[in-house]
Formats: structure tokens, C-alpha cells, sequence
């Protein structure tokens, strides 16, 4: 049997041939039926760009239809997708070119890439233009699916490790089916969902979570290129699931017209990517008489728990259960012995949705998944007696910022050249509105240095969302006896920062 993810979705889409696939901007891009010449074109245009089995396609690009069919012919062809935030920059890129070695790259002219011509480049535009367009239009399609293993790979997603430099994550075929699989039967999916997507495509909640959900249930797609709190009000009733991370939600309770009536024909939302504040799980209830479902995942192992489909099991702080097939445990001491209920120490996870390991990374690999084929996660939570995961922190510093992981090392290594910057430690702080913001505390070398120079570096070398929303000098930082800065007490020195209170 073909393990290619795009022939266990194919699989799935008879009797439903009539039916729309995907839509976008309020028109079907395509049936079901259609699907398997649309991916073809694009499995031909790879072809001819000389992409062949286990070869790199990266893809730095917003949403849009393209994005998908793109991605779905990387893996139809045997090639391995390797998905980029669009909101990188040039230096950032050239970084993962550098590890992943791609033979394409896919990328929207708006975005930035490093200069030269290796790998090979196509333009993809949200609008359908482009170079990549261009080639697909006049072919005809090839509608082979390469005959896979469940081991091979299907996708590295890059994760900024802790040492600064990103590390990619190699997912397997059999992770994703496993994995989609697994959330079908425990969100209680079915070919009568429709799906209101307005996540990024680039990231593992996006692509593995709301797409392939809607490809393996031949659920109707409505994709958006972006969140839009007024578009995605108008477009609940059309829908019967929505999903989001936690800044979607408070968006949506900003509004008036965001009422009971509004979201009477969803029967899910869904949310994830970062910890949802109980405030929110509660107003969210009181206004439209419905509980999110939340669950926890990351991108070496997609989705690892889920509270219960029945809404009095979704309790507010946790995030459920082990998915169908997932091993957890909560392990603390020297031993890294098991621990009992309610007792929080390191989240350890096993099972068929847990990638191969960390591209061209063998020493990071090991230190990740042990001899017993359980990856520690750095994240820290308990269990309670029935079992339900409570998240309590993350060990190494991980700063979950709307949805968006970020590691500290990387962030202090670029702005560690400022000229005049002494030492600079990145903290995560309560936010409002992502979560936790990014914050820059720094000590300098002369009394002159102005924030506004580590401010310019930032946005010149770091995405958007890496960039500090604070800036703080201080004349030196809290250290343990081995020198080590103590952040957890910079966390607490600035935790009021975007509180209204300093």
C-alpha cells in the first residue's frame, strides 16, 4: 500500500468528486474530483524543474491556493516540502537554504530571499500570478503519486533551536497520517465539516491541522489569505469548524457583531499554538454559549493532546488527553524517573506522530529522543489522577508569541553585536493580547546607548514577530555562582510590563 500522504487523501475522496475542495475568496478553486489533475500540473511543473524524489522544495509564501496544490505536488512527486515564514528575512533564509540545500525554492516577489541563483526560484503570488503559474498553466497533468514508505520524509519545518541556530524538523509520511487520522476520530470529524482556515500555511497548525483535516474528511476548505476578524465573522455561518490560536479569539470577542447568533452553525473552534488565559476560555463561553477545544502540540510531533469532543470535558488551563496511539509522561530527577499525579516535572512523548529527528542534526537528535524512543519536549506539566495534561511552563526558555515559537539564543546572538551592547538576555512577559512578548533586557558598555540602534538591527536581521516589543537597560543581570544569567528572575522583574504597571 502507497503511504504518500496525497494517496491516502485521494483515497478518501470517492463519492465526494462534485464536491468543492477548496475556496478562496468566495469561489471553489476546485472539486475533488478536480483536485488530482490541479496537483498533477503542478507535479509537472516540478518535473521539469528537475525536483525528483527526496530532493527540497522550499516554500516562503502567504496563503493561498497555489501554496496548498504547491505543497501536495512536492509530496506527490516523492520530494520532501520544506515550508518558510514569508515574514523572514533575507539573512534568515539564506541560513536554511545553507542547511536544506533545496532545489527550488517557491516564494512570493514581495518576500525576501538571499541574492544569487542557486537554488532555481519561482514567484508565487496570493493573487494565482507568478512565474510558478505560468509554467503549471500549459501542462498536462501528471497524476502519478510516487510510491512512499511511511518512513520516508514528506516535510522539515525549521524550529530555532536553543543554541541559536534552526534546526529541522523531519517529519515522516506515517507522522502526518497517524497524526490527522488520529485528530479525525478525536474531533469527531466527518465529510459534512466545512473548515474556516485563515491559519498560515507555513506553519504545523496550519498545514498539518486545518488542510490536511479537510483533505482527509473531503471537508470543504475556506481558505483566507490571513486572519480577518470581519471576514471570519461574515463567514461562520457557512462553516461548521473553525480553528484559530488564542490572538484570533480575542480579536473576535472585540466585536459586537461576534455574537450566540453568529457562531450557531459551528459545532468546533479549536484553538492552539500557544496557551489560552481561562479569561478568555470563559468570556468566549459566556458570549456564545460554547467552549473551545484546546490542545497541545509542537512541530516535531504535530498534535500531541486534545481536551474532550464533549464540551463539559474541555476544562479551561489544561489541554486533555494523549491523542489515539501518543504515549506521555511527566518525568523529574536525576533519574528522570516518572512521576507521580500532580507533580509537575518534564513533558516526554513517544508514538508514530513523533518525527524522524532533527535534519542533518545526529547530536541534537540524540539529545532529543532517547534510547526508549521518547523525545523530551521542553515543556514542563503535571497529570492528574485521571490523566489530562496541564502545561506548567517551558524548560528551556521557549517564548511562545501569537502562535509562533521563539527561542531566546537566537535572538541574543544577533543582538549581542550591537556596538555597545554589553549582554543582552531575551525573556517572554504576559501579553495581553499574543500570550507573551518578547522582551530585550541588555547591559551596556557606555552610558550612551540608545535602544532605538538595537531596535534597527532587530528589524533589519529578525522577523516581525521575533522582534522585541520592549527594550529594557539595566546595569547588570541577576547570576547564579556559575555565572548564568537567572532569567526567571528578569521574568519576574519585568512580568508587568504590558499590564499597565511596571
Amino acid at each position: 500500500m502507497n503511504a504518500n500522504l496525497v494517496a491516502v487523501f485521494l483515497a478518501r475522496h470517492a463519492g465526494h468528486e462534485a464536491k468543492p475542495a477548496l475556496i478562496w475568496q468566495g469561489e471553489a478553486v476546485c472539486t475533488f474530483g478536480e483536485l488530482p489533475a490541479m496537483i498533477g500540473r503542478y507535479r509537472a511543473a516540478l518535473a521539469q524543474l528537475g525536483v525528483t524524489r527526496g530532493a527540497r522544495v522550499m516554500i516562503k509564501a502567504e496563503n493561498s491556493p497555489g501554496f496548498a496544490l504547491t505543497y501536495l505536488a512536492v509530496l506527490a512527486s516523492g520530494a520532501i516540502a520544506v515550508p518558510v515564514n514569508p515574514a523572514y528575512t533575507a539573512s534568515e533564509v539564506a541560513l536554511l537554504i545553507e542547511d536544506a540545500e533545496p532545489v527550488l525554492l517557491v516564494h512570493g516577489s514581495a518576500t525576501a530571499v538571499p541574492e544569487g541563483d542557486r537554488p532555481k526560484r519561482l514567484t508565487l503570488e496570493p493573487d494565482g500570478s507568478g512565474t510558478l503559474a505560468e509554467l503549471t498553466a500549459g501542462l498536462e497533468p501528471d497524476l502519478a503519486v510516487e510510491e512512499m514508505a511511511e518512513t520516508d520524509l514528506a516535510a522539515i519545518l525549521f524550529t530555532s533551536g536553543t543554541t541559536g541556530r534552526p534546526k529541522g524538523a523531519m517529519l515522516m509520511h506515517r507522522n502526518l497520517s497517524s497524526n490527522v487520522a488520529a485528530l479525525y476520530e478525536t474531533w469527531r470529524f466527518s465529510d459534512a465539516d466545512s473548515i474556516l482556515h485563515s491559519l498560515p500555511l507555513f506553519h504545523a497548525h496550519g498545514l498539518f491541522v486545518a488542510l490536511h483535516l479537510g483533505l482527509y474528511s473531503a471537508a470543504t476548505v475556506h481558505l483566507l489569505g490571513k486572519f480577518d476578524a470581519a471576514k471570519v465573522v461574515a463567514l461562520l455561518p457557512s462553516v461548521s469548524v473553525f480553528m484559530g490560536v488564542p490572538t484570533f479569539y480575542t480579536r473576535l470577542l472585540e466585536r459586537e457583531d461576534f455574537t450566540r447568533e453568529a457562531t450557531a452553525a459551528i459545532r468546533l473552534f479549536i484553538s492552539g499554538s500557544a496557551p489560552l488565559l481561562p479569561s478568555v476560555f470563559s468570556a468566549f463561553e459566556a458570549r456564545t454559549g460554547q467552549r473551545i477545544l484546546e490542545r497541545y502540540g509542537m512541530t516535531e510531533a504535530v498534535m500531541i493532546t486534545s481536551n474532550p469532543y464533549a464540551p463539559e470535558g474541555r476544562i479551561a488551563g489544561t489541554v486533555g488527553y494523549p491523542l489515539p496511539g501518543v504515549e506521555l509522561r511527566v518525568v523529574g530527577g536525576e533519574g528522570r524517573a516518572e512521576l507521580p499525579p500532580g507533580e509537575t516535572g518534564e513533558i516526554e512523548i513517544r508514538g508514530p506522530n513523533l518525527c524522524a529527528g532533527y535534519w542533518r542534526r545526529a547530536e541534537a537528535t540524540a539529545e532529543a529522543i532517547g534510547p526508549d524512543g521518547f523525545f523530551v519536549t521542553g515543556d514542563t506539566g503535571y497529570r492528574d489522577a485521571d490523566g489530562r495534561v496541564t502545561i506548567a511552563g517551558r524548560s528551556k526558555d521557549l517564548i511562545i508569541s501569537g502562535g509562533f515559537n521563539i527561542y531566546p539564543a537566537e535572538l541574543e546572538m544577533v543582538l549581542a553585536e550591537v556596538d555597545g551592547v554589553a549582554d543582552v538576555a531575551i525573556i517572554g512577559v504576559p501579553h495581553p493580547d499574543f500570550g507573551e512578548a518578547v522582551v530585550a533586557v541588555v547591559t551596556a558598555e557606555r552610558a550612551d546607548l540608545d535602544p532605538a540602534a538595537i531596535e534597527a538591527v532587530a528589524r533589519e536581521k529578525l522577523a516581525r514577530f521575533k522582534q522585541p516589543k520592549a527594550i529594557r537597560i539595566v546595569p547588570e543581570f541577576p547570576r547564579n555562582a556559575m555565572g548564568k544569567v537567572l532569567k526567571a528572575d528578569l521574568r519576574r522583574q519585568f512580568a508587568a510590563l504590558f499590564q499597565g504597571r511596571e
